[in-house]
Order: structure tokens, then C-alpha cells, then sequence
């Protein structure tokens, strides 16, 4: 495997670091994902979310319960037409330069994030925002250009960040926001150093900083875990959860989550642009088999393509039981009546892309399907072979379902990764978000979901139940979704 050397070295890293860190540090690998790109842009493809998680603070973050809770916004409220919402906002926030954050950094923050200039990704979630207008410091106007009755569900994305006013050019390296922790040393391939920001608007956190020590393989990192060169490991596999249950140096979460791992067919592209193909290629699996096979039995919860997750308010039920025959008759019906191949590209670090796809080559074989599976470098998958080859493999993290619906489906969105095109689609998502009545809006997100079912370019198996691993060391760490841990109330003893 070409990624033995780069394993030793990260781990001989993490060793080194291992034994600098102070007392109080709290020692976390990630898998350098953009290969030693990571910014510390929020907005950035190429976001150090690992980082920059601890950085920055939300308008409105999410909480344990997955709904908005008050962060720098303390209160808001919509017009009775759900056309502009109004934020009253936290006194006595500090940026880690010492600046007071005001509603003109809010503004900034929000309207770069639109600037076609900047072009980021994040764009599409705000689409719906038209402009903001400061009432006074501490108090601020967001003007949408059509009505959204959830618009602070949007504003919890983890990537909407407040950095200061005209920051844009230096925030990519020097990470000054209002976050617990501020930035020591950035060094993506190696360890990224943080330490408490004393001036934190919720007092010092209760860690005196963070390392963040690159180690691109899941299995170098939970083998730094075991060697007490990490202190934590936010997702590992059912497997490697055996290493540390009813271990006394380790406790471990399990967290449901609206994380998924996905098999992404794109629907402007032959064979997949014939929704009856496409459509055959996700009857044939056995949902609760896949997910057992690859993350246990009760590793998560089985979906039917529906990107929405079981705790959200607008989540519909739907049946979506294998059923080999239909999609024999359907890939007939297309023209491929002695069956089809297909080839799937993931990257060669993703052990779970990898499981995936080779348990849906056992289950699609039985409608005639051959799938191969084309191992590709990690180095270069996000930027190379995502939203670029035929099919691929590929994953999202917890979003709202208007928010997800709108990013990875609607025709034209950044990351609609299916190349997913609808009008009727789009035309219910806008009726959706600007319905003020509750019931009537859930309906209408039913329709959407079913229509993902029927029609859409992405196979969803299953919603992840997230396996955390810590040292016993760890304390103050909630059993929650990764985008509402309180990391200021972490410790290491």
C-alpha cells in the first residue's frame, strides 16, 4: 500500500507530540483530509472543519437536541410573513485580537459568504438570504428574497462561522475568531496547536489547549488511541470498538446521527440519466444486511435513499424493501435485459467506502449487476474523481432537511454531487421553506423525500449511529452529535 511511509511518519508524529503536550492539552488526530491544504477559511472547499470548530462561533449553534440553540444570537424572531428575521446578539464577545464582535462582523460574515467572487460552497445554503442590514451593535436584520420559516436552522450549519469584519484576505492562516480555543501553530500534516482563549465569552474552557496531529489512516489512529498517543477518536467501526469496550483505560459513545455514507450515481450521465437504471441500482440492496455487514447490527438507522435522519422533525417514513425482480424488470425495460456493469471510484483510505461497495457488489450481483470497484488515491479524490467520475463514493454529516435537500439535490447547487436536475424539485423545496404552516410544510417535505425515493441519483442505506472513542482521562464530553459538543467544557486530567 503507498500509504505505509506516510502512516510511520504520522504516527512517529504523533508520538513526538505525545509526549510535548502539557498536562492539560487534550491530544485529537484527524485524517488530513485535503492532503495538507486545510484552511482555516470556514468557508473554504478545503475548511480544517477539525480546526476550525474550535476556532470560531455560530450565529446560532446546534443543540443536544439537533435544534438551534442561542450562541452569539441570544434571541430572534421572523415577520409575520417569514420574509426577514431579526437577531438580538451576546454583549461582551471578544475575537481572539481582543475586538469586540458587533453586528457588523455578522453582517461581513454573512455576506462574504454570498459574494459570488469568493464562490464558496456555503453560498447555496444561504441562497435564500437576499441582504442584512444592522439595526445597532448588538441587533441586526436578516432580509430573505422569498419567506423561510426555519431560517436559524440553516444558520447552525457548521461552516457559517463569524470571523471578524474585513478579515477575509488573513483568515484562511490566522484563525481569529470567538471561539474556546485560538490558533498556536497551523500544520495540517503534522500537529496544529491550540491553546484556551481566556477571554471566551462562556469563562476559560477547561482545557488549557488542543493538538491536532494529522494521521490520514482510521487504523494508525485508533492504534495511536490504544498507545496513548491520542486522547480521542470521534468515529470508529463496530470492529474496532471490541479494543476498547469494557476497557477501564477507554470509555466510548454511541451517538445516532444524520451522518451517511452514500454511493452517488450521476443522473446527467449515461447509463444513470435513465431514472428507471437508477432507480434498479437502489432496489437491489438489503439495507439492514449492508449496514449490519459494514457498521453492526445496530450501528445505525436504515434509510430508503432519504438523506433527512429519524431526528428530524420533518423526517418521513418510507418502504424500501430489496426487490431483486423489479429491478431485473426495470434495467429490461431500460435496454439491459441481460444486466449492466458498473464501476464505482473511492478513495483508498476509506475503509467504509470500500466495505460498502463490495457488500453492494454481493447484493446487486443477483439482479445482474456487476459492480467493480476502482481504488483510487486519497490524495487526490475529493478534488479529482468527486463530481467528476460516473459513480463514486462519498459522505455527508448531519444537516437539516431543508438545508440538505437544497445543497446536495436541487438542480445546480455546488454540491449536487447526482447532478441531480427536477424543476418540480425545486419548485417544491421553495414551496416548502416558505410555508408558515407547520403541518402543510411537513407534507410538503414528505413529497420530497418520496421523490428522492423514486427518482434520485443517491443510494442512502443507512444513518450512522457514531462510535466515539476517549481515554477515561476525558471528561466533560456530552454523548452528542459531533456539532453540539461544548468542546470548552472538555478536560484532560
Amino acid at each position: 500500500m503507498p500509504m505505509k511511509p506516510l502512516l510511520s511518519s504520522a504516527l512517529m508524529a504523533a508520538a513526538l507530540f505525545a509526549s510535548l503536550a502539557d498536562a492539560g492539552t487534550l491530544r485529537i488526530a484527524h485524517d488530513v483530509g485535503y492532503a495538507g491544504a486545510e484552511s482555516l477559511d470556514p468557508i473554504s472547499p478545503s475548511r480544517f472543519f477539525d480546526a476550525n470548530q474550535l476556532l470560531y462561533s455560530r450565529l446560532v449553534r446546534q443543540g443536544s437536541d439537533g435544534e438551534p440553540s442561542a450562541e452569539i444570537a441570544t434571541a430572534w424572531h421572523p415577520s409575520p410573513d417569514a420574509r426577514s428575521w431579526t437577531f438580538e446578539l451576546r454583549r461582551g464577545v471578544k475575537f481572539h485580537d481582543g475586538s469586540d464582535l458587533t453586528a457588523a462582523d455578522v453582517k461581513y460574515t454573512l455576506e462574504r459568504i454570498k459574494d459570488p467572487k469568493i464562490d464558496s460552497p456555503v453560498a447555496a445554503v444561504l441562497g435564500v438570504v437576499d441582504n442584512v442590514d444592522v439595526i445597532n451593535d448588538y441587533k441586526l436584520r436578516i432580509n430573505l428574497s422569498s419567506a423561510h420559516a426555519d431560517l436559524p436552522l440553516l444558520l447552525m450549519d457548521y461552516r457559517i462561522r463569524i470571523i471578524p469584519q474585513d478579515s477575509g484576505d488573513s483568515i484562511a492562516t490566522s484563525g481569529i475568531g470567538s471561539g474556546p480555543f485560538m490558533l498556536e501553530e497551523l500544520d495540517p500534516e503534522g500537529t496544529t496547536s491550540l491553546k484556551a482563549f481566556p477571554g471566551y465569552w462562556e469563562g476559560p474552557p477547561a482545557a488549557d489547549g488542543i493538538n491536532l496531529i494529522g494521521i490520514p489512516d482510521s487504523q494508525a489512529r485508533v492504534q495511536a488511541l490504544m498507545a496513548g498517543q491520542i486522547d480521542l477518536e470521534q468515529s470508529i467501526t463496530s470492529q474496532q470498538a471490541r479494543l476498547f469496550v469494557n476497557n477501564p483505560q477507554f470509555q466510548t459513545q454511541s451517538i445516532a446521527t444524520g451522518e451517511w455514507r452514500t454511493l452517488v450515481f450521476r443522473t446527467d450521465t449515461a447509463p444513470y440519466d435513465d431514472p428507471r437504471v437508477r432507480k434498479a441500482l437502489r432496489m437491489v440492496v438489503d439495507r439492514a444486511e449492508m449496514m449490519k455487514l459494514i457498521s453492526g447490527e445496530h450501528g445505525g438507522t436504515v434509510t430508503c435513499d432519504n438523506p433527512v435522519w429519524s431526528g428530524d422533525q420533518y423526517r418521513a417514513e418510507i418502504d424500501c424493501a430489496q426487490d431483486i425482480e423489479g429491478a431485473r424488470k426495470l434495467l429490461a425495460d431500460a435496454g439491459y435485459p441481460n444486466g449492466i456493469e458498473v464501476q464505482i471510484s473511492s478513495a483508498d483510505n476509506e475503509p467504509e467506502f470500500i466495505r460498502m461497495i463490495e457488500v453492494y457488489q454481493q447484493q446487486a450481483a443477483a439482479a445482474g449487476i456487476n459492480v467493480r470497484l476502482n481504488m483510487v488515491p486519497s490524495d487526490g479524490y475529493w478534488s479529482d474523481v468527486w463530481m467528476k467520475d460516473p459513480a463514486v463514493s462519498s459522505r455527508w454529516s448531519q444537516r437539516p432537511a431543508d438545508q440538505i435537500m437544497n445543497e446536495a439535490f436541487r438542480s445546480g447547487a455546488a454540491w449536487n454531487e447526482s447532478f441531480y436536475q427536477n424543476p418540480e424539485f425545486d419548485r417544491m423545496l421553495d414551496a416548502a421553506r416558505s410555508e408558515l404552516h407547520f403541518d402543510k410544510r411537513k407534507a410538503l417535505y414528505a413529497q420530497l423525500q418520496q421523490t428522492l425515493w423514486q427518482d434520485g441519483g443517491a443510494l442512502i442505506p443507512y444513518h450512522l449511529n457514531q462510535t466515539r472513542a476517549l481515554r477515561s482521562a476525558v471528561s466533560g464530553m456530552d454523548p452528542v452529535e459531533q456539532f453540539s459538543i461544548r468542546w470548552n467544557k472538555v478536560a484532560i486530567d
